[in-house]
This record gives structure tokens, C-alpha cells and sequence, in this order.
């Protein structure tokens, strides 16, 4: 787990506890689309169920949901975030997109989940609709890996 001085899992390069920390915990709710966004990849990440189906649209909600999500936890690590594109989803808006890569190792494998997610605000609250899947993005071997170790792709996770 992360602690509150450590650096939030979102990536935004703020502590944890001034970041996406309040938001999980229930004290505060999310002002952005993107906030949202960052905050529901630092609760995969860390393991927080609830917050993951409480900030769910309602009407997307799965019975199934919950016991989903555990397996998912259980068996992923999550490595890293980059924020591609927001569309819309200020503090003003009603509904926002966001695009966005999260990169993950799971028992088998290292992967991406590469997706433009839609957002609606109702009742000063955001809440994740749902996404759709896009095409993996193969970092070329001279950028900096994704990961943020500072290395070279090729010599870090380029394999």
C-alpha cells in the first residue's frame, strides 16, 4: 500500500495524501472527469472495492461487480499512467472523455488497458460510464519507458 508522504500511484507527481488519497477514502469528491479518472486507476492499484463500484454509474453497476473486481486486484499490479487526452470534464461540465493508457503485470504477462472512458456529472458528483477499448501503444525503443524508471524503453522493458 501507499503510504500518504509517498508519491500518489496516479502519477501526477503529488503526494499521495494531497492527491487521489481523499478521494478514495470518501473524505472528498473528485472535481474533474480526469481526477476521476486518476483516482479510479490509484484505487485499482491499491485495492479499494468500494470506491471502484461507488464511483461507477449506478446504472452500469454488475451484481457480479464487486467479486470482478477482487479477482482483478488480486492478480494485477498496476505500473504506470499516462493521460493521453480529456475532452470536456471540468469542474462546469456535465460530461467529459477521458483518454487514457494504465500499464499493468498480471500472473502471465505485461499489458496495457488503452481507452477512452466517457464521465457524467450528476449531483456535483462524477461518475465513470463506461469506455472504449482502443489499440495498444508500443512505445518506440529510444522513449523513456513507461514505466518511470528514467531508462530507455530498450533497456528497460523493451525486451
Amino acid at each position: 500500500m501507499t503510504t500518504l508522504s509517498n508519491p500518489c500511484p496516479c502519477g501526477s507527481s503529488h503526494v499521495y495524501g494531497s492527491c487521489c488519497e481523499p478521494y478514495c477514502a470518501g473524505a472528498a469528491y473528485p472535481p474533474t472527469a480526469e481526477a476521476l479518472m486518476r483516482s479510479r486507476y490509484t484505487a485499482f492499484s491499491q485495492g479499494h472495492i468500494d470506491y471502484l463500484i461507488a464511483t461507477h454509474h449506478p446504472t452500469q453497476r454488475t451484481p457480479d461487480q464487486r467479486r470482478n473486481l477482487a479477482k482483478t486486484i488480486e492478480t494485477t499490479t498496476w505500473l504506470g499512467l499516462t493521460v493521453v487526452s480529456t475532452q470536456h470534464g471540468q469542474q462546469t461540465d456535465r460530461t467529459g472523455v477521458v483518454e487514457f493508457i494504465a500499464y499493468y503485470q498480471d500472473i502471465n504477462r505485461l499489458g496495457q488497458v488503452h481507452e477512452r472512458s466517457r464521465f457524467v456529472k450528476q449531483k456535483d458528483r462524477w461518475f465513470y460510464v463506461d469506455g472504449d477499448q482502443l489499440p495498444p501503444v508500443l512505445p518506440k525503443r529510444n522513449d523513456p519507458c513507461w514505466c518511470g524508471s528514467g531508462k530507455k524503453y530498450k533497456a528497460c522493458h523493451g525486451l
